[in-house]
């Protein structure tokens, strides 16, 4: 019980700690480098937030465990759009760059479509891995070519405390490295205690893959966006959402599948039309006014109690 009490307050500690170091040296470093905020957020933050998925479903996919591979990426996209820009909007509503909604969404729409076509025979083969590994380089090297063409944010766009203390790179580079050595095991200990807890609450195994797991290894990217939001770092609150979720699949999916191949025969569909249809309103609502509002945060984290009361009811599958 203590041990369990322990590792729940000790994980989140990390996670706050760790989320304020990388906000921090993220924001310092897209000042320092003539790079957006939201480009930082949409590449380095939101993949070093997405370490804890890699780790997971890697490990997974080498142990042969595919359902928890491929659950694991499809629940903590879920948590991405529902949880995490739900809470954030929450806090304060999120200003949205037209480039997210021009963009990375459709981009976030078009990989989970392409995922769901080709899981068509319940299988991502190690070819198919490798097309999601190319995609992922192509766009990366697309973000930082489109960063360049479209007015970067200035100075005033950022939180004006770190227009006051702006890092030099070295600085910025270890306090980024820094959040994410903190937010990783942070993750490791508040999954652990969330699992404990879950099976003390009878819960079924694949009811704790699809949203105990998921939350917990999404809780990095809760902590950067919610504190983003509360530091009125929209840009870079919503960047670190959509860029993971783009991230989760062309990355996670892409190496586990790519080195070990993924099998799908008892993975539940029903999640990743979740996953879709969660993309999918996420459009309309960013592009409203580019502003995520509070009632339309609310709606999120409705639409994701909704999901997992359904999961429950349903029980093992």
């Amino acid at each position: 019980m203590w041990t369990t009490l322990l590792q729940f307050t000790g994980g989140l500690l990390l996670l706050m700690v760790g989320a304020e170091l990388l906000i921090r040296g993220g924001a310092s470093l897209a000042l320092r480098m003539g790079v957006s905020a939201l480009v930082v957020g949409l590449t380095v933050i939101s993949f070093g937030t997405s370490s804890p998925e890699l780790v997971v479903s890697v490990k997974a996919a080498w142990d042969h465990d595919s359902a928890i591979a491929l659950g694991n990426v499809v629940g903590s996209n879920i948590c991405n759009i529902a949880l995490v820009l739900g809470l954030s909007a929450l806090i304060r509503p999120l200003k949205v760059h037209s480039q997210v909604v021009r963009l990375e969404v459709p981009i976030m729409i078009a990989v989970t479509v392409l995922l769901g076509i080709l899981l068509h025979n319940r299988r991502l083969s190690q070819v198919e891995g490798s097309l999601f590994g190319i995609l992922l380089i192509a766009y990366i090297v697309y973000s930082i070519f489109q960063s360049r063409k479209v007015e970067t944010e200035s100075a005033a766009d950022v939180d004006p405390l770190l227009i006051k203390k702006q890092y030099s790179v070295p600085l910025a580079l270890v306090m980024l490295v820094g959040g994410i050595a903190l937010l990783v095991p942070g993750s490791h200990f508040f999954v652990k205690a969330s699992i404990t807890v879950a099976q003390w609450a009878g819960l079924s195994p694949y009811v704790i893959g699809v949203t105990v797991v998921a939350v917990g290894t999404s809780l990095p990217e809760i902590a950067t966006s919610v504190a983003g939001a509360i530091k009125g770092e929209g840009d870079m609150a919503v960047g670190n959402a959509i860029g993971s979720n783009i991230f989760n699949i062309l990355c996670i999916l892409g190496l586990s599948a790519g080195l070990f191949g993924i099998d799908a025969s008892s993975f539940s569909f029903v999640d990743l039309i979740a996953m879709l249809g969660f993309a999918v309103v996420s459009l309309p609502l960013l592009r409203s006014g580019f502003t995520l509002t509070r009632w339309e945060g609310a709606l999120l984290i409705l639409l994701y109690a909704v999901y997992v009361t359904y999961l429950i009811k349903m029980g093992p599958q």
